[in-house]
């Protein structure tokens, strides 16, 4: 057993050390943000997307309802702020509707 309480690391610590290092860290919090899409907007606004995908730190969300649409569009600086608190500020820099 190692004396040098420096060699051990906590297991979350060591993973985002690997996913810096192999530059894998952006791609793994936008995947994270997509897969919890449901759980951060609720099954409802969860059923009427359509589609939901990352590019250059900008959320794309097609939605199938024009009522939702209009509506998330009143919130999505609300949207942004709950993704922000969640994976950290550098994840998005803007949501688009469409």
């Amino acid at each position: 057993m190692a004396k040098n309480p420096q060699e051990f690391q906590h297991i979350g610590q060591a993973i985002n050390q690997l996913l810096k290092e192999y530059h894998l860290k952006p791609r793994f919090d936008e995947a994270n943000v997509v897969s919890s899409w449901e759980r951060i907007v609720g099954k409802p606004v969860a059923k009427h997307t359509k589609r939901i995908y990352i590019r250059n730190k900008v959320l794309f969300i097609e939605l199938d309802s024009p009522a939702m649409k209009n509506d998330l569009s009143f919130h999505k600086n609300h949207l942004l702020k709950m993704v922000e608190n969640e994976f950290g500020k550098d994840v998005l820099k803007e949501i688009v509707l469409m």
